[in-house]
């Protein structure tokens, strides 16, 4: 029996037919990869554009009833994206639940690798050699601090440990709020335009920052609006994020 990243063994059949993803990173990772597998999603699964298959609601809300109904051999999730208490009643049912854990470029390699093979039984893509390649070559630009929102009304940063930070510092720009206790702590709009930082990274998810939502709540401050999906997503995406990335974060605008 194979262990996901949690150490937690996943009676994973010899042969996967049927696969439920319930995020969405991990959604495209097996679209991409193996689309046969796929037999449900979440309604925020939005890549591949076409992903034609089973809705089962959000990561943190999972029709726990449809999932069950679409009978698959495994369910894939996340740590940080699922709930505990979601992933404990798929078990209980009988459901093989894989869950991966991912704070970093590098982590995400591995656990994606692993995850292919040990939960969806299928070998690694070519695509996960190009994302290995683009970031082994990826180059840090400027050297900025920044702030990193995700969400506003209350204002949320991007704090220690996370996926997004490592991405950022990879290409040169260090996080004001690294060393906070909270990942994702609440700070005041005065406070964050007091940190420090030279620069304030706005992606579009999963709150949607655009040229008229956000920046304007940092008048003296250069904001880079960014694809949301390059900074935050582990999957087919790692192959293009560090150039698309790098071209954003280094034409920011002062609004």
């Amino acid at each position: 029996m194979t262990v996901d990243d949690t150490g937690t063994p996943v009676p994973v059949p010899d042969r996967v037919r049927r696969v439920v993803s319930i995020v969405p990173s991990l959604t495209e990772t097996v679209a991409v990869t193996a689309p046969g597998l796929l037999v449900g999603a979440t309604d925020w699964c939005t890549h591949p554009a076409d992903l034609d298959v089973p809705r089962v609601r959000g990561t943190k809300n999972p029709d726990l009833e449809r999932i069950a109904e679409l009978r698959p051999d495994v369910v894939l999730g996340n740590t940080e994206e699922n709930r505990p208490a979601d992933v404990d009643a798929l078990r209980a049912a009988g459901i093989p639940v894989w869950m991966t854990e991912i704070r970093t470029v590098d982590e995400a390699l591995a656990s994606l690798r692993r995850m292919l093979a040990g939960a969806c039984r299928v070998p690694a893509p070519g695509w996960l050699d190009e994302a290995s390649r683009a970031w082994s070559e990826a180059t840090p630009g400027k050297p900025r601090t920044a702030v990193v929102p995700i969400w506003r009304r209350p204002w949320m940063v991007v704090g220690r440990d996370t996926f997004t930070g490592d991405v950022l510092s990879r290409l040169g720009v260090s996080n004001v709020y690294a060393r906070h206790p909270d990942r994702y702590p609440k700070i005041p709009l005065g406070e964050l335009n007091a940190s420090g930082a030279d620069l304030v990274v706005l992606p579009d998810e999963p709150y949607r920052f655009t040229e008229d939502d956000g920046p304007e709540s940092f008048p003296a401050i250069d904001v880079a609006l960014v694809n949301g999906r390059h900074l935050t997503w582990y999957g087919p995406s790692l192959v293009e994020a560090p150039a698309a990335l790098a071209r954003e974060l280094a034409a920011p605008r002062t609004y």
